[in-house]
């Protein structure tokens, strides 16, 4: 894949082909997946020259998003085959269009992404690489002289967000920056 670029957002990523008629599974990376991939809504994609895609028609089939999509000639991708070429596809959506967070303690994940990591008393730990949604969210922590850290993003171990400074505050257990 190209590099995303930077005033862009990923918001769901193209899986396999569902049946025979083309449709498309979705691994969502979006809070709002009814509104943000409603029919008619076009996406940038990566790699570029994929899109940009419309949804044509979306479902859900057992706790998965199902999309029907058309390129930006309109044609519609009504075939396995066809959908099995835009496997892996990033769906994109520009910064300026995503909503105001109503929650002062919610973040957009390329919000956290470049955040200088320190410890309560100052000491730079790293800086925040990338932001992983598991059973629980996790900030990636690039540090110089050590692996990646995973640090739960809760509140009891990361006690300050400062986007305007750029720097969060983690007080981790003991032990947690070993691992």
């Amino acid at each position: 894949m190209a590099e995303q670029p930077s005033d862009t957002v990923v918001v769901g990523r193209i899986g396999r082909p569902h049946g025979v008629r083309g449709l498309a599974t979705v691994e969502v990376r979006t809070d709002d997946p009814d509104a943000r991939f409603a029919p008619g809504a076009v996406l940038l994609t990566d790699p570029p020259q994929r899109g940009p895609l419309t949804v044509v028609d979306k479902r859900w089939h057992s706790g998965t998003l199902l999309l029907q999509l058309a390129n930006a000639a309109g044609e519609v991708y009504g075939t396995r085959e066809a959908v099995d070429e835009l496997r892996n596809t990033l769906f994109l959506v520009p910064i300026a269009d995503l909503p105001e967070l109503e929650d002062p303690d919610s973040y957009y994940d390329h919000q956290l992404v470049g955040l200088a990591v320190r410890l309560p008393d100052g000491t730079v730990v790293g800086e925040v690489a990338a932001v992983l949604h598991e059973a629980q969210d996790l900030l990636v922590v690039r540090r110089e002289d050590a692996d990646e850290a995973l640090i739960p993003f809760v509140s009891a171990i990361v006690p300050t967000v400062d986007v305007a400074e750029g720097f969060l505050v983690v007080d981790p257990p003991e032990g947690l920056l070993e691992l």
